[in-house]
């Protein structure tokens, strides 16, 4: 497995990690416990060092579930966790935003003991509350990684003011927010802004949730505790219109042997050697077909085939339903 480097940190992880949200949370029901287990094992016997996780995936669950299945790999891996939310005490149901400091710490012992591990690798901020000042934020991170109780400084979904406020009291390691191929408003602004600081990129849904792989369309349903039943981007009438991006993707791998989800990973590795997709999964088979977009070279010209056959479809409906929308960007 190729390894790439997370920010002038110097944070050496697997070039794709594994997303393990969708194994207990948001997605329909929680995967079995050994199945999950089991795959993330896999994931690390084929050469993934890296693996993403948050309290609010469950809530807690995903954390608990991440800690015992890389237990037996301490010290070769790394593990990313997330701060930021409120979560109510009796259901654990999200209840806004807190990143107030002593909340920041609350958390970072509460996920510590969940991971079994002394040290969290990467803790994010997962979304920036309006209502603490970012440098709060930052300089109760800079106290856990004083304390030994973390390694690397996070944001998700930050916008570019805030993060270089953020990294001018804890250097920032990086930023995960979402970019694919069909939402590239990261190039924009965040991009230059991360290269400039020396910052990772770690792209979330780098398959569109999964619509990418070309195994969604108009007719798929959706269990009823999935999160895409609320994107307005898999209303089926924008999946019939997006159906375009697959198309797109299906004739490029045809033409390398590989097929529409490893071309859209390959793309985002091509973009910059710091970026590190996150793509998550249940299946076997889905980890190993992933995996194989490592090795898959772009050309110059695959790479301007793309761009010019992608800039020319319009993409149908926001990535987020309203009140989400609100939350990213600042």
């Amino acid at each position: 497995m190729k390894k790439r480097t997370l920010g002038s940190g110097n944070l050496e992880v697997s070039a794709l990690g594994l997303g393990c949200m969708g194994m207990s949370f948001g997605l329909g029901p929680a995967a079995d416990k050994n199945e999950a287990i089991a795959l993330i094992r896999t994931a690390v016997e084929r050469g993934v060092t890296f693996f993403d996780t948050a309290e609010v995936y469950g809530p807690y669950t995903n954390e608990e579930l991440v800690g015992e299945a890389l237990a037996p790999f301490r010290g070769q891996v790394a593990i990313a966790t997330k701060f930021g939310f409120k979560l109510d005490p009796r259901t654990g149901a999200q209840a806004g935003l807190d990143s107030r400091p002593e909340h920041v710490k609350e958390v970072a012992e509460a996920s510590l003991r969940r991971l079994r591990v002394e040290t969290i690798d990467l803790f994010y901020q997962h979304r920036v509350d309006p209502n603490v000042p970012i440098e709060d934020v930052a300089g109760a991170v800079k106290e856990l990684i004083r304390e030994g109780k973390v390694r690397h400084f996070g944001l998700s979904e930050a916008g570019v003011q805030t993060i270089r406020r953020a990294h001018a009291v804890q250097p920032v390691t990086a930023l995960q927010s979402e970019y694919s191929l069909w939402w590239r408003e990261p190039e924009a602004e965040v991009l230059p802004t991360l290269e400039e600081l020396g910052i990772g990129f770690v792209p979330f849904s780098p398959l569109g949730k999964g619509f990418l792989t070309g195994k969604i369309d108009e007719n798929t349903t959706f269990d009823k505790t999935d999160f895409r039943n609320v994107v307005p981007r898999f209303t089926p009438e924008a999946r019939k219109a997006n159906l375009a991006f697959v198309d797109m993707l299906r004739r490029i791998a045809e033409g390398k042997g590989a097929t529409p989800a490893q071309i859209a990973l390959a793309w985002l590795l091509a973009r910059k050697p710091w970026i590190v997709p996150i793509p998550g999964t249940r299946k076997l088979d889905r980890l190993d077909e992933n995996l194989g977009a490592v090795d898959l070279h772009l050309t110059p010209a695959d790479l301007r085939e793309i761009d010019e056959s992608s800039s020319s479809i319009t993409l149908q409906g926001a990535r987020y339903p309203e009140h989400l929308q609100k939350l990213v960007g600042r």
